[in-house]
């Protein structure tokens, strides 16, 4: 049977096609962004990638095209596949069909966190011996590939909000009917398809109806809109996990939250010492904790596992240092996440220097919706340089004036960098901000404090 993906280079994607190969299916995929790394790791598994979006990519017709959610009415290979009356289906839909059921489906979900919650559980069920298959919309520093098959039952998905399919306007995650779903929070994103909190709320609730009665909801008590969502009715047993509240509660031993002990009903199960840091990763940590002891496991056997969680890529991922400059690369693509990122970089790092880039590349970021909320996020930043593209669709020179002159913009990447490196010092941590590729900006940093003559370097 021969497969062709239409958008195959997203994480998503990409991840449903590595699975569809395991499967020993043929695979083939068009995308408009054929460039590496996705594409070395696909062309590495035997599939064949195309560039753009043509009909003659659906020629001979195969059997099944599996369609990404980029993808629209007008663009080519659509409509052909519409006029020619091709068989289709959506990646989530595909997936939940092939390959998630029957098993023990462990889904994460929340506006933050997923990425890291869903990587972690995967290291804690692999430290048992339980060979999880799993979907991750990143790579996990422990497995190395977004998505595996495995041989054990259990499946642990990174379930996102977003929607399915321009013909299937739900939610990803209703199609995964998981038996334990982690909450982890949730706010206002996706400004593009969601009109309020209400309408992800909804979604969310979808979601809670898939649960079994034998199965378990792991939420976070500290979120009042997710309360909101189990009180429009709840049919499965809820635990709960937070930072002095909740069934599973954790205590900061450490303020970076490197080191924290973990509580259950009252009962000190034990410490943790790890490399993540920050309050939202003890969060994070507690959840997949409670997600394992769902699935099965003694949570105390998991507590040393933590020491070996290598994170996952673009999550505040330490990329080098030059002349005394650290550089890291993070995903962050919202006020919150940024907020509580550079809050655990701020205890760990003490009176430090903290110097971000950031772009403001979600579609929510893009429109403007979380401007307001920008300043106040970057509180932790020593200095800001903004990104602002001239076809940014709103004026950021509000938010640099609220920064009170730790702001500056910056028209391109090119420009960015020239920025940083005259200003950057020893010392200083550069944060590079973006749910994108960001022109290897952290990595041209790195290289332009390397270069002879490079200004702000003082070993």
């Amino acid at each position: 049977m021969r497969l062709h993906i239409l958008g195959i280079c997203g994480t998503f994607m990409g991840g449903v096609a590595a699975l569809a190969r395991e499967l020993a299916l043929e695979v083939t995929g068009s995308d408009a962004r054929v460039y590496p790394p996705m594409s070395t790791q696909l062309e590495a598994l035997g599939i064949r990638l195309m560039d753009g979006y043509t009909a003659e990519h659906l020629k001979p017709a195969p059997d099944l095209v599996v369609v990404g959610n980029a993808m629209t009415r007008g663009n080519p290979a659509v409509e052909y596949m519409l006029d020619a009356r091709l068989r289709y289906v959506s990646g989530p839909q595909w997936l939940g069909e092939q390959v998630l059921a029957g098993r023990e489906v462990l889904a994460v979900a929340g506006t933050h966190g997923k990425t890291t919650t869903t990587s972690l559980l995967a290291h804690l069920l692999e430290s048992e011996g339980c060979a999880p298959g799993f979907l991750v919309g990143g790579v996990p520093g422990n497995f190395g590939v977004s998505a595996r098959l495995g041989s054990g039952a259990p499946f642990v998905i990174e379930a996102d909000e977003y929607d399915t399919a321009f013909f299937d306007k739900r939610s990803k995650f209703v199609h995964y009917r998981p038996r334990i779903a982690v909450l982890n929070n949730l706010e206002y994103d996706h400004a593009d398809i969601f009109p309020d909190l209400a309408a992800i709320q909804r979604q969310f609730h979808h979601l809670v109806r898939t649960v079994p009665g034998n199965g378990r909801l792991i939420v976070n008590a500290h979120d009042a809109h997710l309360a909101e969502v189990l009180a429009m009715g709840c049919w499965t047993p809820v635990e709960t996990f937070g930072i002095g509240r909740g069934d599973w509660q954790g205590e900061l031993l450490a303020a970076d939250g490197s080191v924290f002990a973990v509580h259950r009903q009252g009962e000190r199960l034990g410490e943790v010492h790890w490399p993540l840091i920050g309050r939202h990763n003890v969060l994070n940590a507690l959840a997949a904790l409670a997600a394992a002891h769902a699935a099965g496991v003694d949570p105390r056997t998991l507590l040393p596992a933590f020491a070996l969680f290598a994170g996952a890529r673009r999550r505040l991922e330490k990329l080098g240092k030059v002349a005394g400059v650290e550089v890291y690369d993070d995903f962050a693509h919202h006020p919150t996440a940024i907020a509580t990122t550079l809050a655990g970089l701020r205890a760990r790092v003490g009176d430090a220097r903290i110097v971000v880039a950031l772009e403001p590349r979600s579609n929510s970021m893009r429109m403007g919706a979380h401007a307001d909320a920008l300043a106040p996020a970057l509180a932790d930043a020593d200095e800001v340089v903004f990104l602002h593209r001239p076809e940014l669709a709103w004026d950021a020179e509000r938010v640099i004036a609220a920064l009170g002159g730790r702001g500056r913009t910056a028209p391109s990447v090119e420009a960015m960098i020239a920025v940083l490196r005259e200003r950057v010092r020893a010392g200083d941590h550069v944060v590079f901000m973006s749910n994108g590729g960001f022109e290897n900006a952290p990595r041209r940093l790195l290289e332009a404090l390397a270069a002879p003559g490079a200004h702000g370097r003082a070993d």
